[in-house]
């Protein structure tokens, strides 16, 4: 039988690298830190840039500010509340519409896509992520917004008119094929490639003998991905949703292009609005006195409210990890 040797062959081991100077580390630990302290010394001049300029506006007008829906310029009468309204409402609508199909992209690339297509279809949609806004919100103006009016806003005009809910809801008074609708189905689209990229990342990341062990027992592809996939990328999903509707709630010029940019406050989804960054974008060249204070109020309240998303998105998470 043979004798294994307890003796161990220094000169086989790699040598030991020598610790470096305490002075290095603290030098490295204070660059880390600087490097942390200047990003927050930035964003806290942004916010206070923005609340220094806006403050006249909230002190003229108060909490109606935000409650307000008149923008008046002549009169120098300012409210916020439609812009608020339409920048939430364009990133629902963003959200409902690229969320599924950026989860059915990711699910399709990670577990039914062949091997051949996978890498040419993974390539578009993250090119799809490098195109410019504007390049968007010249697609939707231009080439979107007429086909929209032609083959969906009349003939569902014509079928809901009348109608409690819908009639409202899903009703064009005029179809130029611009509006709220139109503004968050070109968000949607420029989210997916975020969403879908980060969750493909994701689900590849998951052990594959987890997936192999559901399918060893009988699960089919449908129940490996809802009790196997998505548990396990639940945080991280969440955390790739958050980061599409960032994309969503301060996207510009893509949304300036197809909104519409009326200051209404309408219930149907096929009519102009807006929304803050593209009021701010259309009036900040020309913009003076109150008007001026009124859009970087504007701008501070899009802070806040993204803010608040960024928190809630956070207890979401916590939640979930907690179960």
């Amino acid at each position: 039988m043979a004798v294994v040797s307890d003796k161990v062959n220094l000169s086989s081991m790699p040598a030991v690298r020598r610790r470096t100077s305490p002075a290095f580390d603290q030098g490295f630990r204070w660059a880390s830190y600087g490097s942390a302290l200047i990003v927050l010394s930035v964003l806290a001049g942004i916010i206070g840039t923005m609340m220094y300029g806006g403050w006249p506006a909230f002190r003229e007008f108060g909490f109606g500010f935000i409650t307000s829906s008149a923008w008046n310029v002549g009169k120098d009468q300012y409210g916020a509340w439609v812009a608020i309204a339409g920048t939430l409402t364009s990133a629902l609508i963003a959200l409902v519409i690229g969320v599924p199909i950026s989860l059915g992209i990711a699910i399709f690339l990670t577990q039914l896509c062949p091997p051949w297509l996978r890498r040419p279809v993974s390539t578009v949609i993250e090119l799809l992520a490098a195109v410019p806004s504007i390049i968007y919100g010249m697609w939707g103006l231009f080439v979107f917004a007429p086909l929209f009016a032609k083959y969906v806003q009349m003939p569902l005009t014509s079928i809901v008119e009348g109608m409690p809910i819908l009639g409202t809801v899903l009703y064009a008074r005029v179809p130029s094929g611009v509006g709220m609708m139109t503004a968050g189905i070109i968000l949607a689209i420029m989210i997916i490639p975020f969403i879908a990229s980060i969750t493909r990342d994701i689900l590849d990341q998951i052990p594959t003998v987890l997936r192999e062990s559901a399918y060893g027992i009988g699960c089919t592809t449908w129940e490996v991905v809802r009790h196997v996939l998505l548990p396990q990328a639940g945080v991280s999903i969440i955390g790739a949703v958050m980061l599409g509707l960032g994309r969503a709630l301060g996207e510009t010029m893509a949304v300036t292009f197809v909104i519409g940019n009326a200051n209404r406050l309408s219930l149907s989804l096929f009519d102009p609005s807006s929304t803050i960054a593209s009021r701010i974008a259309n009036e900040f060249n020309e913009a003076s006195g109150m008007q001026m204070n009124a859009l970087l109020a504007l701008g501070c309240i899009l802070f806040v409210v993204t803010f608040i998303v960024l928190a809630l998105a956070r207890l979401l998470i916590a939640r979930v990890k907690t179960h």
